[in-house]
């Protein structure tokens, strides 16, 4: 997976997701243009659209890529004095934060927090679409479309260009709880409690294992990718009941070992393999074999309604409850 920055000329290139939506769009229009071309090329077109739309899905940003995000954006804004604020917004449109210097910027779960020295925090969100990129003074900004922009942020060495962010809102930074209090312990923060996000998960004991994971009041950083590879891993079906788990403990303990063994590389990996399509044992490998025994891997989509996401497991590896 990739997480959603980049920065022109320095580091890695790491592409933002798009909504399903915009993926079906995406694949539906290749379809159609494919439809009007010769046999062999409208299969090719069609088979780059998938490919595309697989690209995407990998880049749902969890946990750690996140960390991996703010970090980089925490060494380039803090300690620095911005020389350029501007938010696209309506309800922040005419706040301007020029000569406020950036005390740091973390991460909360999958959540952004800028902390500035006036005692206010930008509170942002990816979701599937949004991006942060990194440009140096003076390069030209290529992130997307201009309307897309939804926050500049700049210093004397470099623009921070927020595209596509669904949430961008401004908290005093004493109220921060107002917009991440709900969130569970952060897996990747200094307050992560195992007792508590144990206890969190099991208190709704007849809930499906597969969306207690996802839910990030009970832990804040897991997502699709880590959901998938942590219950193959403990051999759990995602559909279990909480109740009929019987490592629930271990499961949170490891997705914490499995985010920060991540947290610092660009890939996401829990087989300790790098390579690309060497990296997973079940997420997004649905009809081929398993790793450990060669049944294909099924998937469905599951989860409260409107909020289903997709899941991966073995049917052998991962029996049904």
């Amino acid at each position: 997976m990739l997480a959603p920055l980049a920065e022109a000329g320095a580091h890695e290139p790491l592409p933002s997701s798009l909504t399903r939506r915009r993926k079906a769009c995406l694949l539906a229009h290749s379809s159609r243009t494919a439809a009007r071309q010769p046999g062999s090329v409208r299969r090719r077109a069609i088979s780059d659209a998938r490919r595309r739309e697989a690209r995407h899905n990998e880049a749902v940003p969890e946990g750690d890529t996140v960390w991996r995000v703010c970090r980089r954006l925490n060494e380039v804004l803090a300690g620095r004095v911005l020389t350029r604020s501007e938010f696209r917004v309506p309800s922040l449109a005419t706040t301007d934060l020029t000569g406020v210097g950036v005390r740091e910027v973390i991460s909360r779960g999958k959540h952004q927090m800028f902390r500035f020295s006036n005692e206010f925090t930008l509170h942002t969100h990816f979701r599937m679409d949004g991006v942060w990129r990194i440009y140096r003074r003076g390069r030209s900004w290529s992130g997307g479309p201009a309307f897309q922009i939804r926050a500049v942020l700049a210093t004397g060495d470099h623009d921070v260009v927020g595209y596509r962010l669904p949430i961008v809102e401004l908290v005093p930074t004493a109220d921060e709880d107002t917009v991440v209090g709900h969130l569970g312990p952060d897996l990747l923060g200094p307050d992560w409690d195992l007792d508590e996000a144990v206890r969190r998960i099991a208190a709704r004991p007849d809930r499906a294992i597969g969306e207690a994971l996802l839910d990030q009041r009970n832990l804040a950083g897991i997502g699709t990718f880590y959901r998938a590879e942590l219950l193959f891993l403990h051999g759990v079906h995602p559909r279990t009941p909480v109740s009929s788990v019987p490592n629930l403990r271990r499961i949170v303990e490891r997705g914490r070992q499995l985010l920060l063994a991540n947290r610092s590389r660009s890939e996401q990996s829990t087989t300790g393999d790098l390579r690309r399509g060497r990296r997973a044992y079940v997420f997004e490998r649905p009809g081929q074999p398993c790793r450990r025994c060669g049944t294909p891997i099924r998937t469905e989509e599951f989860g409260p309604v409107g909020q289903e996401r997709r899941s991966y497991w073995c049917p052998r590896c991962q029996p049904s409850p």
